[in-house]
C-alpha cells in the first residue's frame, strides 16, 4: 500500500506551525529573561535594604552601648559618692560611739562601782583577747581587786547584742585568766535603748546604761541585782 505524499499546503502549514512555536519559545524565553532580571533587581534592592538596615542597627547598637557606658559611669560616680558619704557617716557614728564610751559610759560605770562601795583601780577600753583559738572583744573593762565589769557599747541596743554579750561573759574569765578569781559582772550601754530591750538585758543580769541628754543613766529597776559570772 502506497503512502500519500504531503502536498505543498501541508508543508506550508507545518512550516507556519513550526514558526509559530518558535515564536512562542522566543516570547517565553524573553519573559523568562525579563522575570530573571526582575528577580535579580529585587534581590539586589533587598540586599541593599538589608545592608542599610544592618548598618542602621549597628549604629543604633553603638549609640545604645555608648549611652549605657555613660549611664554606668554616672551611676558608678554616684555610687562612689554615696559610699563616701556612708563611710563618713559610719566614721562619724564610730567617733560618736568612741566619745560616748570615753566621756559618758566610763565615768558612769566608775560611779556605779563607787556607789557599791567598790574602789576602781583599772579602766581599759577596746580590749581584744585571743587565746587557744578563741577570741573576745570588750569595749570597756572596769576593774578593782575583786571585781570586773565588762561593758558592751552600741549606738542602738538590740536583743541580739545582749545575747552576744551573754556569750562573751561566759568566756570572759577563761579568756582573761588574770581575773579568774574576780567576780565578773556585765553591762550594756547604748545611745538608744528601747524599753523592751532594756528589760531583756536586765533579765540576763546586766546593768543597763542609756544616754539621757548629756549624761548616761542607769535603767535598772530599784531592786535589780546584777548577775555574777
Amino acid at each position: 500500500m502506497s503512502t500519500a505524499q504531503p502536498t505543498f499546503d501541508d508543508v506550508w502549514r507545518m512550516f507556519q506551525e513550526t514558526g509559530r512555536q518558535f515564536q512562542e519559545l522566543r516570547e517565553q524565553s524573553r519573559e523568562t529573561d525579563r522575570k530573571f532580571q526582575e528577580t535579580e533587581r529585587l534581590l539586589k534592592e533587598k540586599s541593599l535594604e538589608t545592608d542599610q538596615r544592618f548598618q542602621e542597627t549597628k549604629q543604633l547598637l553603638k549609640e545604645q552601648s555608648q549611652e549605657t557606658d555613660r549611664i554606668l559611669k554616672e551611676r558608678s560616680a554616684e555610687t562612689d559618692r554615696r559610699m563616701k558619704e556612708l563611710s563618713k557617716k559610719l566614721g562619724d557614728i564610730g567617733n560618736r560611739l568612741g566619745e560616748f564610751v570615753e566621756h559618758m559610759v566610763e565615768p558612769t560605770v566608775v560611779k556605779l562601782f563607787q556607789a557599791e562601795g567598790v574602789e576602781v583601780h583599772e579602766v581599759h577600753s577596746g580590749v581584744t583577747v585571743e587565746r587557744n583559738g578563741e577570741g573576745i572583744e570588750v569595749d570597756l573593762l572596769v576593774v578593782n581587786d575583786g571585781a570586773v565589769v565588762a561593758v558592751e557599747c552600741k549606738s542602738k541596743l538590740t536583743e541580739e547584742h545582749v545575747d552576744t554579750h551573754v556569750l562573751r561573759m561566759k568566756k570572759l574569765k577563761r579568756m582573761l585568766p588574770a581575773y579568774r578569781h574576780h567576780q565578773a559582772f556585765g553591762a550594756v550601754a547604748a545611745m538608744v535603748v528601747p524599753v523592751d530591750v532594756a528589760q531583756y538585758a536586765q533579765q540576763q543580769g546586766f546593768y543597763v546604761l542609756a544616754q539621757s541628754g548629756e549624761t548616761v543613766e542607769v535603767r535598772n529597776d530599784a531592786d535589780f541585782r546584777a548577775k555574777a559570772w
